[in-house]
């Protein structure tokens, strides 16, 4: 009996090179970098971020590449990656919910408004906690940390507190280990890395019974 594989609450549709719908791979050189695009989308207004994943022919999985909004609006998303080795790869990609992006849009609306400061910085707070915890001591935790205390501290302006929490410093540290929920995978493809030559050299097929013998020749 065939079963219907689910889909995730942040869908990844129509990932792009794809050949034959996987079924065949798509073809790439050592070193040479390609574009990998999806539509990602979810339902209501809540932010999404998506990422590419290679596989390397050993199975070892490599960082993630996070990918970008090709257009705003248009749910298309994409990142460049470069194979660095010959043999069978795969790639796919993982889309997810950003909550703290969604926190970001709604905290820079009410902030400067006025609007329940109290409750959205405390909401912040709470997020940046969490996504601290899923940071190593030593890849930025002790950041994402103050930030939580900079929102939590009533005794500062609103606007100081909101700021804490956007720093270069923060956006680093998130860039490296963002806040995920709902993290959906696309089914991976099939990806062929050949030698550099491949790319530019010429290839002949010769058939020494088609030039016929030495008494008879075609």
């Amino acid at each position: 009996m065939k079963t219907t594989r689910s889909i995730g609450r942040v869908p990844v549709r129509d990932v792009q090179p794809s050949v034959e719908c996987g079924r065949r791979p798509a073809k790439a050189v050592v070193g040479e970098t390609f574009e990998v695009t999806a539509t990602v989308f979810r339902e209501g207004h809540e932010a999404v971020a998506a990422n590419v994943v290679l596989r390397d022919p050993q199975g070892r999985l490599g960082p993630f590449t996070p990918m970008r909004e090709l257009a705003p609006g248009t749910d298309r998303w994409g990142a460049e990656v470069t194979p660095d080795a010959t043999g069978l790869w795969t790639y796919y990609v993982e889309a997810w919910g950003d909550p703290i992006a969604t926190w970001r849009h709604t905290a820079g609306v009410k902030v400067p408004a006025g609007i329940d400061t109290g409750l959205v910085l405390e909401e912040g707070a709470d997020l940046y906690e969490r996504a601290a915890a899923g940071v190593p001591q030593d890849e930025g935790q002790d950041v994402l940390l103050a930030a939580a205390e900079t929102l939590r501290d009533d005794s500062l302006p609103c606007a100081t507190r909101l700021a804490a929490a956007l720093t270069p410093e923060v956006d680093a540290v998130l860039a490296r280990h963002p806040l995920r929920e709902l993290v959906t995978s696309s089914d991976p493809l099939p990806l062929l890395v050949e030698r550099e030559r491949a790319l530019y050299g010429s290839w002949y097929e010769f058939f020494p019974r088609s030039e016929g013998t030495p008494e008879q020749p075609h």
